[in-house]
């Protein structure tokens, strides 16, 4: 992981199409704002391993559904 220093209104660029400013810091709190192609999805952490969780489980009943159907032929 890399650790930058950065002050209100200094930017981080990653790539060459993303760039990561920081619009203000008090207290705990850290506002970024973030530019970046449509193409790239931009999502909290915890959103995102909410959707990786919900999509494991649907994989799950799907599984579970089609075993379900094998055997009641």
């Amino acid at each position: 992981m890399l650790v930058l220093t950065r002050k209100n209104g200094e930017t981080i660029k990653i790539g060459d199409d993303i760039e990561i400013t920081i619009v203000s810091a008090k207290n705990d709190q850290v506002k970024i704002g973030i530019k970046a192609p449509k193409s790239v999805e931009i999502l909290r952490k915890e959103i995102y391993d909410q959707i990786q969780e919900e999509n494991q489980q649907a994989s799950k009943d799907i599984s579970s559904l089609l075993m379900n159907l094998k055997t009641q032929k």
